[in-house]
């Protein structure tokens, strides 16, 4: 179960006037105050910065060549494979930037070589290679003539296969932006933007991007052969720079401006009409307009990243990103999708599994969470992972050992970077379990190093500061577990990890909708550096809260929960709406409460909502107020809800009286709620309406007794053909909304049929020789409901007052029967 979150607040120095209205320039419909504050938190503090930040069209991007050197001994080895028409192979990767990385080479690099047939990719297969060069691809690009490999988002570190390569005549060009090797390997070119200044503007560029700047490099060199503009790859480079989660400055966040305008010219386009028709086909699926980043971070990156977690070979996502044959691209786009169909119950599932394993674990003596399993999936332990260590706050490190071999081993996230020789691993490790995984961190706990420095326990491992895979012996599991712990523990020292959620502005609900919106898109797009805007509004109450399950593409299996509800505090008349992803409507605290939201647009509603990230009942709110208890005990009292002079006078007359004993918690707190949200708009604390709880020790029927009778109304109102109500039905049987739907199922099973008509029920009955058998399967069902509801109205009518003041107001209860 999470741990309770601790929130901060970004320091808010107020910037100059003169800032804010030069802010207000791009804001025009509102004071620019809010953005302004962000801006000049975010470091941006001049005009010259702001201008640059907000206006692509004042950016001056850099050229390909400040990658220098080996920028020029890139393009002089594709120029002499363009004169000697060589047969060049793109080697990319399987997650989302790589992908788009190779997509671009291909659509950029085929203007120049004939596709097909000079130029092929190679994908590694997730589940059999993972990333990086190997041995066995390289075979097999030898094998059908090929003298050049260019690399994509991968590479740096295959030092070993670079020199197999060369061995078979094959030149290698690395284009990455992973680690780097300790010396320079032996390639015709390597460009990394790691070889840069971390201040340079091309430092944090992702695999796409700089596959982008070679293509750049080779239309400047080689003009007027291109048949297609270079800036048709723009689209491409948005998604894969915001699917990788790298930092959105420089270059970085200009490429992406200008991508994520291409991407929504495109999508405007019939579906006949447009570029990339598998792009626009996934934008549909996922019911989005690839206006916004979110479109890219929560609709394309996870069903792009799907493929490879699920099939393994990713292949054919090159073909759905560049193919313009709309027929193929909407097959290969409904493969996707169920591939993220997929991809979404494997992880619930493994969710699920780890949730329950957290509960047998420590955390006040965990520092990183180490959890394995035999039947994880190892394509998804970087998603599960992730949303562990948000969570907890602490790092964590999630392992599996289904079907894994010496070709599988090689960690299941980011660059993987070999600890040991291979001769050592093929001999020491091929006939011992391996298990796999990923790590995620948080609270800026360096990962890489954590785990880098425990390389004797590993057999390998790679990646970043927050995210890497890695493998070792399942027998090192214990061992590894322990150091780390250790490792961290003491290099934290008094400090306690505890999962942090910041806000960036109080505002109040007054504040949203449009005019805030559209002044805080102006910061778009967000990412790593520059996150989406989170907002605090504080001693606020929520009102219609409803959840459902939602579905997946084709209606058939439950994907996830999310809840929709209306927000309001002192700030207006009007609520405003909002959605809670994977949570249900008892986790909202009842009455007043402070929440951390970012503001949203719903394309698909076509409304403004907030998306809430954390809530928490106020500081100032209680179920008691100073003057009265919110909740009156009287039960089993002599009173009468249309005479309420029956009740104590201590009391006041406005109470709400709940006679109706409740079946379920959940069903008692959708009172509470509805008394402390509709008394008046400007309700506080001291003013609530009270409610009254003045249901009797129910008297009840057997459930034999109540099912002959519900049997002889419905016999009685098919023979005087008469409708009936669902209100009318209840009283006369004295049974809840949910059990008579029971009872009318298993009506129908002997032979009713059940019609609705308005707001009246007509029953008839076709005659058979079946009996109203009391075994019968549908009859026991209403036999047992009956049952627990009386079980529950039994307990409701004993349990004392303390227990249902706790339980209705805890923030966290998913409302369920005892």
């Amino acid at each position: 179960m999470p741990e309770q979150q601790q929130w901060t607040i970004a320091a808010t120095e107020q910037p100059p006037e003169w800032f804010i209205q030069a802010v207000k320039q791009y804001t025009p419909a509102s004071s620019g105050l809010y953005a302004a504050q962000l801006l000049w938190q975010r470091g941006i503090k001049d005009n010259q910065q702001l201008t640059a930040f907000i206006n692509y069209k004042a950016y001056q991007p850099a050229s390909p060549f400040e990658f220098g050197q080996e920028m020029h001994l890139a393009i002089a080895r594709l120029q002499q494979a363009y004169n000697a028409k060589e047969k060049i192979a793109i080697w990319g990767d399987f997650d989302a930037d790589g992908i788009t990385a190779t997509s671009v080479l291909w659509d950029g690099l085929g203007q120049f070589f004939k596709q097909n047939t000079q130029l092929i990719y190679y994908i590694p297969n997730r589940l059999k290679e993972s990333h990086g060069l190997n041995n066995q691809g390289i075979d097999n690009l030898a094998k059908q003539g090929c003298k050049l490999i260019v690399t994509c988002d991968t590479g740096s570190t295959n030092i070993e296969e670079i020199i197999y390569a060369k061995e078979l005549g094959i030149d290698v060009i690395v284009t990455d932006h992973h680690t780097l090797p300790v010396e320079r390997p032996p390639v015709a070119a390597i460009i990394n933007p790691r070889y840069l200044s971390r201040e340079h503007q091309l430092f944090n560029l992702s695999g796409v991007a700089v596959a982008y700047k070679l293509v750049e490099a080779l239309y400047q060199t080689l003009p007027n052969i291109a048949k297609y503009p270079l800036e048709d790859l723009l689209d491409l480079v948005a998604v894969g720079l915001i699917a990788d989660l790298v930092q959105l400055s420089g270059d970085c966040r200009y490429l992406a401006q200008l991508g994520i305008q291409r991407l929504q010219e495109d999508f405007k386009q019939p579906p006949a009409a447009r570029r990339r028709p598998g792009v626009g086909r996934l934008l549909e699926l996922c019911q989005k307009s690839g206006d916004r980043p979110t479109d890219i971070s929560f609709g394309l990156g996870p069903r792009i990243n799907a493929v490879s977690r699920i099939q393994g070979d990713a292949g054919f996502c090159v073909e759905l990103l560049t193919s313009r044959d709309v027929k193929r691209c909407n097959e290969l786009a409904e493969v996707t999708e169920l591939a993220n169909t997929r991809r979404k119950s494997l992880q619930k599932d493994v969710q699920a599994q780890v949730a329950q394993k957290l509960t047998q674990l420590d955390l006040s003596t965990t520092s990183v969470i180490v959890l394995e399993d035999a039947q994880w999936p190892a394509g998804v332990l970087g998603l599960v992972a992730g949303q562990v260590a948000q969570e907890t706050g602490r790092p964590t490190i999630l392992l599996s050992t289904e079907g894994v071999g010496e070709q599988g081993s090689r960690g299941a996230e980011g660059e993987i970077n070999s600890l040991f020789s291979n001769s050592e691993l093929s001999t020491q490790h091929s006939a011992l379990l391996l298990a796999r995984g990923s790590a995620r961190s948080v609270n800026s706990v360096d990962l890489y190093q954590l785990v880098k420095d425990q390389a004797h326990l590993l057999h390998r491992f790679g990646g970043h500061p927050f995210a890497a895979g890695l493998s070792l012996l399942v027998e090192n599991i214990p061992l590894f577990t322990a150091a780390i712990n250790q490792q961290l523990r003491q290099s934290l020292g008094s400090t306690t990890l505890t999962p942090t959620v910041q806000a960036d502005l109080t505002v109040t609900v007054a504040d949203l909708g449009k005019e805030l919106f559209l002044e805080l898109k102006v910061l778009e797009p967000c990412g790593m550096g520059n996150p989406v805007p989170k907002l605090l509004i504080q001693n606020c109450w929520f009102e219609n809260a409803w959840h459902r399950n939602q579905q997946d593409w084709q209606g058939k299996k439950v994907q996830y929960i999310k809840t929709e509800f209306d927000i309001r505090d002192d700030s207006s008349r009007s609520a405003f709406p909002g959605l809670w992803w994977g949570h249900y409507k008892d986790e909202l605290p009842i009455g007043r409460c402070d929440c951390i939201a970012e503001l949203d647009y719903n394309t698909f509603k076509k409304r403004y909502e907030i998306r809430l990230i954390a809530v928490r009942p106020s500081v100032n709110s209680t179920l008691n107020t100073r003057n009265a208890p919110l909740i009156l005990d009287l039960r089993n009292q002599e009173h009468s809800a249309s005479n309420q002079h029956g009740l104590n006078h201590n009391y006041p007359l406005t109470a709400v009286i709940l006679e109706d004993c409740p079946t379920s918690w959940e069903n008692l707190r959708l009172w509470l709620r509805r008394c402390l949200t509709t008394s008046s708009f400007a309700s506080t604390l001291d003013n609530q309406q009270q409610l009254a709880i003045a249901w009797s020790k129910p008297n009840h029927q057997s459930p034999n007794q109540i099912w002959l009778t519900l049997v002889g109304i419905a016999k009685y109102l098919s023979r005087t053909n008469q409708p009936v109500t669902r209100v009318q039905l209840l009283e006369k049987i004295g049974i809840s909304d949910q059990t008579l739907l029971v009872g009318i199922k298993a009506l129908k099973s002997l032979g009713f049929t059940v019609k609705r008509q308005d707001n009246y029920l007509q029953i008839t009955w076709h005659r058979s020789d079946r009996a109203e058998n009391l075994a019968d399967a549908a009859v026991a069902q209403f036999l047992a409901a009956v049952r627990e509801e009386q079980f529950q109205q039994q307990y409701f009518a004993e349990v004392p007052l303390s227990t249902i003041i706790a339980i209705a107001s805890s923030d966290n209860y998913i409302g369920k029967n005892l």
